[in-house]
């Protein structure tokens, strides 16, 4: 049986094969893609790893793969593209092709001919239909405060369908584009921003359920599992690596545990 709440400094094809099928909840990663940066020398065996992610992904589960192309002689590789379709000739569905936009990047380069590169995709893939959706509203809503009326459609003897009329909120559902801010310095060249972790974490799992990140990094998704109460498994190869993420457990841990004296002290404080 495989231990949850652990970082597993092995490859992810060792780490799944320990899991029984139907067992993850969401996967959210980045893998390293298109030799774009050097990961101490690991590489991946990218269908098998696809493969084994259906199998231990329970039915209505998610995987979230955040991922880019590199420009090779002039031209994108379409690397991502590629995976995407062998996630769905396995079995996956393509739920949404989202946007993670930086908001920070490299200095651009017009003798390149293109222009600055902003981006890279986040690939929701479901089995089946997702189990799990908790829509994040906080985009500021224009019509805030006005109320809502007026009609939709026709009924069947073509009167007008009168809506019922509500006030319109503060904040309204964002759309698939997320920009996000640059994550933290580390010792890991290409550390996930806590941002879009969490709100992956948030959008597609509930509390208690597990999270799976199968190319751990720096600890990014097990920080924010803990974070949100969330179990969590990792698999990260490089033992370097696996210092980083201990490091952030560590602290992740310590942050819950002031939250829950920080709780009790207010209940007894409210007692007394």
């Amino acid at each position: 049986m495989i231990e949850v709440n652990k970082n597993y400094n092995e490859s992810n094809l060792e780490t799944m094969a320990k899991m029984p099928d139907n067992f993850i909840d969401l996967t959210v990663t980045s893998p390293p893609y298109d030799n774009l940066r050097k990961y101490k020398g690991y590489s991946f065996d990218f269908e098998n790893i696809a493969k084994e992610l259906f199998r231990v992904t329970k039915q209505g589960g998610v995987v979230v793969w955040v991922v880019g192309d590199a420009t090779i002689k002039g031209s994108e590789s379409g690397t991502s593209f590629r995976q995407a379709l062998f996630f769905k000739e396995i079995g996956f569905n393509l739920h949404d092709t989202m946007i993670y936009q930086k908001k920070s990047c490299y200095a651009h380069d017009p003798r390149n001919k293109r222009y600055k590169a902003m981006f890279e995709y986040m690939f929701i893939f479901s089995k089946g239909k997702p189990k799990t959706y908790n829509e994040i509203k906080d985009v500021p809503n224009i019509h805030a405060g006005k109320v809502l009326k007026g009609t939709k459609g026709r009924d069947k003897n073509g009167n007008k369908r009168k809506l019922k009329e509500q006030v319109i909120s503060d904040f309204q559902a964002r759309s698939n584009i997320w920009i996000v801010p640059s994550s933290e310095r580390s010792e890991h060249p290409a550390i996930f921003p806590e941002q879009l972790a969490n709100d992956h974490i948030i959008s597609w799992s509930n509390e208690n359920d597990l999270i799976y990140d199968p190319f751990m990094g720096s600890g990014t998704v097990a920080k924010m599992s803990i974070l949100n109460n969330r179990n969590w498994i990792g698999s990260e190869i490089s033992s370097e690596y696996c210092n980083i993420i201990e490091e952030r457990i560590k602290k992740a841990l310590g942050e819950k545990r002031k939250e829950k004296d920080l709780q009790v002290g207010t209940l007894f404080g409210d007692e007394m």
